[in-house]
């Protein structure tokens, strides 16, 4: 029982986000490594939206991201400053 509450608690928290904000199911890259590209693209991306400290839902972020220039830079620092440590 314990596995497969952990399998899940993997696949609600990292692979549904990525399903339903990023749409990954619906890629249709498959040529050479594409796929697997885009995927760690889109890993980062979570990442760093999740690393940036203001509330909001991550679609909300994404769209605020895309919407002003300040807030996707605030993104990038937080992402970044992320990895760094």
């Amino acid at each position: 029982a314990e596995a497969v509450r952990a399998h899940w608690a993997v696949e609600n928290s990292l692979h549904w986000v990525l399903d339903v904000c990023m749409a990954e199911d619906a890629c249709q890259i498959y040529q050479d490594h594409g796929a697997e590209n885009w995927a760690m693209l889109r890993q980062a991306a979570l990442n760093m939206l999740r690393s940036e400290p203001s509330k909001g839902s991550i679609p909300a972020k994404q769209k605020r991201a895309w919407m002003k220039t300040a807030y996707l830079e605030a993104v990038l620092h937080a992402g970044f400053s992320d990895m760094a440590n």
